[in-house]
């Protein structure tokens, strides 16, 4: 584990990212104080890890159809004014 601040993040980030990759965790500090950390990507999602731990449920349907998006000739605030009366 590497503990560095926010500036020493800012001027070296590619070669902590890169340790990252290789598997070490980064603890990030301000002013001394931890406040983040930049940890390896594991092989799964965090939501597969708990579906498979019987934490979570996977959704029922995949994804709800999207609306297709209006157009109006105005403004939005027009279409909210007809909206509402």
């Amino acid at each position: 584990m590497t503990q560095i601040g926010i500036r020493d993040l800012k001027a070296h980030l590619s070669a902590y990212v890169k340790s990252a990759r290789d598997g070490e965790r980064i603890v990030i500090t301000d002013r001394g104080t931890v406040v983040a950390q930049i940890v390896p990507a594991e092989g799964e999602s965090a939501l597969q890890r708990l579906i498979d731990e019987g934490i979570a449920m996977p959704p029922a349907h995949r994804r709800r159809a999207t609306p297709h998006p209006l157009i109006t000739d105005g403004p939005v605030s027009d279409l909210v004014s007809e909206q509402r009366e």
